[in-house]
């Protein structure tokens, strides 16, 4: 990990394409713009996470749904 200290206006270059600028300090908040293409995605960490269990979820098998197959399965093969 890379740890930086930035003043307000100050910013860090990600590549060729994206900016990240410090816009405001508050106690212990940071306001930070980033600049980047519009085909990257751009997310708050605890959003990606949401969506990642979500994803997970949808994609999941239940163990019910693996006891439903099974069965199939048997009766097919007999």
């Amino acid at each position: 990990m890379l740890i930086l200290t930035r003043k307000i206006g100050e910013g860090i270059i990600l590549g060729d394409d994206i900016r990240i600028s410090i816009m405001e300090i508050r106690g212990k908040q940071i306001r930070i713009g980033i600049e980047a293409p519009s085909d990257v995605v751009v997310l708050r960490e605890e959003i990606y996470q949401r969506i990642q269990e979500e994803n997970l979820r949808a994609a999941g098998v239940r163990d019910v749904d693996l006891t439903e197959i099974t069965k199939i399965w048997k009766q097919k093969k007999d």
